[in-house]
């Protein structure tokens, strides 16, 4: 049963980042700022981890509290690539784009992180052996799903002419470049790029932090809070005005509230557990699974409409 924990975990994570990516586009439908939301997010997610860490390790706060100035650098960065930069530019793919967009564009984090983990020396790449081969051929169908997903169209598959094939499609109806609020569909697909790329080199950089520093429960914790406070910063001078940070209805209440207990507090707490456990690239390799679920119930519940390039 022992083997199998990580698998799990890494299934309920993937879970639960479809119902975030859902919940989320539906917020900033309704006007909620995405800069504002991962403010929001992180404050629960810091409210509700920091005790939980505090009575866990009680008998030994000196050292979760005391990391050493080399640790907190570590953990100030990951905090600004994971928590920050990451959800920063996660959200606002998802706002200029859609839910399902933004989970295919996810299934570039195996691939990047693969290939910064081979980079730094924590996996190995022997061409002789079917495993390297599987990964490297993991890596392009990675790549080339995502892009196909992003920007290959076709036709609806829900509609009702469906059944009449691809006759008479044009490139503006198989492209997405070329249709309507393409220049917010581009834009949206650059941040979920960038987003990958801070997802991975997170997950890169946790390998040392909780070998040599800290454990999962307090590196979570401290990414949280530093988050929390990196991402007021930023918006102290990007949206001034107090009416932004207003929550408008219960939805978008319960929808922070999951977001930062959930979303932040628990995901954070089982990848950095399966990272130390597994590896990085063990944690990377589910994304898809999400990808495959918001997909889904973004067509039942948004009522988003999918085309032949998602499936």
């Amino acid at each position: 049963m022992e083997e199998h924990k990580p698998l799990a975990a890494m299934v309920v994570v993937q879970c639960i980042y479809a119902a975030m990516a859902l919940w989320a586009k539906a917020m900033f439908s309704r006007g909620m700022s995405p800069m504002v939301f991962v403010v929001y997010r992180q404050a629960i997610a810091t409210a509700v981890l920091v005790p939980i860490t505090l009575l866990a390790n009680r008998k030994r706060l000196k050292e979760i509290v005391c990391i050493g100035t080399t640790g907190f650098v570590l953990v100030f960065l990951a905090s600004l690539v994971g928590a920050t930069a990451n959800q920063y530019m996660y959200y606002q793919g998802i706002y200029l784009g859609s839910s399902s967009m933004a989970t295919a564009m996810t299934n570039l984090i195996p691939a990047i992180t693969f290939v910064l983990a081979t980079s730094v020396g924590l996996e190995c790449v022997e061409m002789r052996k079917p495993r390297s081969v599987a990964k490297i051929f993991g890596t392009a169908v990675c790549v080339g799903g995502a892009m196909v997903m992003t920007f290959l169209k076709g036709p609806k598959l829900l509609h009702d002419s469906l059944g009449v094939g691809g006759a008479g499609l044009g490139l503006d109806d198989l492209l997405l470049l070329n249709s309507p609020g393409s220049r917010n569909w581009v834009m949206g697909a650059l941040f979920l790029v960038g987003s990958s790329s801070c997802w991975s080199l997170w997950l890169i950089i946790q390998v040392p932090i909780c070998k040599s520093y800290v454990d999962p429960l307090t590196l979570s914790a401290w990414m949280c809070f530093l988050s929390t406070a990196q991402m007021a910063l930023l918006n102290s001078f990007v949206l001034p005005g107090l009416d932004a940070w207003k929550i408008h209805s219960l939805f978008e209440l319960m929808g922070c509230i999951f977001a930062g207990a959930v979303g932040s507090g628990v995901t954070f707490y089982l990848q950095s557990w399966c990272i130390t456990v597994r590896g990085p690239l063990y944690s990377a390799m589910f994304n898809p699974l999400c990808t495959v679920v918001t997909t889904v119930l973004a067509t039942v519940i948004l009522h988003e409409q999918p085309h032949i390039g998602r499936l």
